[in-house]
This record gives C-alpha cells, structure tokens and sequence, in this order.
C-alpha cells in the first residue's frame, strides 16, 4: 500500500520539485497540493493522506494553525518545512502536534526517508533533536506544574511502560531499549503501542513532550 501524501507550500517550484521527488518513488503517492495554509487543512480532510508536508510560513493561515487543526481533525502526521533549523515556529509547531521539520534544501534522499520514517510512526527528526527541541519547549512553559501532572498523567501506565518512556525521551532506539530490557524488539514495540495509546499521544515526539511536562525526564539529564 502506497503512503499517501500532500504537500503545501506557496513556493509552486518547491511543491513541484517535492512531488516530482516523491512521486518517482514506488511505494509514495501524492495526492494533494496546496499554496496555503487554508488549502493544506481542506486537502487533508478531502484526501485522507498518511502525511502532510506544510511550510511554517504560508499565507491565509499560517503552517502552525493548520498544523494544528490537521493534528486536531485527522490522523494525519504532519512534517513541518522550515528555512531554519530553530525556526521559532518549529517549537509551537512540534507542541501542537506535529512530527518533526525538515529543511528546504533537504536532500532528495533525506526528503523520502523521512516520509517514510513518519509514515511508519517513527520519530523525526533524530532524536538528539527532537531532545533539545523539547527541553527547551519545557523550559518556556516552566510555570506549569509538571510536578502534579506527573502523578495522575501518568498513572495509566505499569511500570515498564514507565521505564520505556523515559527511555523514549532519552532518545534511545526500540534496538537500544530492547537490549537494556533484555527483552526483544517487538515486546519494545508493544509496549511503546501501550504507553502512545494510554496516554492519547500521537507519535514518538509527542511522547518524548509527555515525558518532559510530566517530570518524568528532566531538561539537562543524561
């Protein structure tokens, strides 16, 4: 089965230039543009795509309100195209529910792993990333209370789902988690299923965000 894309941008060359890349792909179809933000939401709820690629910066509404109404409204997992690697808009844009960014000058092979990569429910960009990335969304929201969210967030979940997503938002792989475990992949894989199902969670990245708003793992850990 073909991952089913859209891909939103104002800029008609780049979203030429990305759907002439993904479409030459055996295993990707695009099955929407859009040149605005506006256009981004309708063609996600028209076209029922797997992935939506949308530039932060786009006209009529903004990438990080259809962000976040695509988050709100689909299953959809959004990618977020950006100039800059710490574009501003990319912390919001990670906290309303997207899956990660990528740059414009993104390569052509980087540009078709991540829609795969995403597709597939990983995380994106690399963890390391997405790390610094969240500790900092953390630290700008420091008047929250994590230290009583903590308790009843996570209270649904035993303790190896616990264990797994701390190790999560550490940053480990379902390799590397496995082996700490000492148990296999899969068991890995379910109980990352348990712990993203349990706690509402989208992806990968928004439970890296769950680990840090609840205390779980703190800014600056190891």
């Amino acid at each position: 089965m073909s991952i089913r894309v859209v891909v939103a941008d104002d800029q008609e060359l780049v979203r030429s230039g990305f759907t002439m890349i993904l479409e030459a792909q055996a295993d990707i179809e695009v099955v929407g543009e859009a040149g605005d933000g506006g256009e981004a939401v309708a063609a996600v709820l028209r076209h029922t795509p797997d992935v939506l690629l949308l530039d932060i910066r786009m006209p009529v509404m903004d990438g990080l309100e259809a962000a976040r109404r695509v988050c709100a409204q689909s299953s959809c997992k959004v990618v977020m195209l950006t100039t800059f690697d710490l574009d501003e808009y990319v912390y919001e844009a990670l906290y309303a529910g997207a899956s990660g960014f990528l740059l414009k000058d993104v390569r052509r092979d980087d540009l078709v792993h991540a829609v795969r990569v995403v597709a597939a429910g990983d995380s994106l960009p690399a963890p390391a990333v997405t790390r610094r990335l969240v500790a900092d969304i953390v630290r700008r929201r420091h008047a929250e209370s994590v230290a009583e969210a903590a308790p009843d967030r996570l209270g649904v979940l035993t303790a190896r789902e616990v264990e797994t997503l701390r190790m999560l938002a550490r940053g480990l792989s379902n390799a590397e988690i496995a082996t700490t475990l000492f148990v296999s992949e899969h068991t890995v894989k379910a109980h990352v299923g348990n712990v993203l199902g349990k706690l509402g969670l989208r992806d990968r990245v928004q439970a890296v965000i769950c680990a840090y708003e609840t205390g779980l793992v703190a800014p600056g850990s190891p």
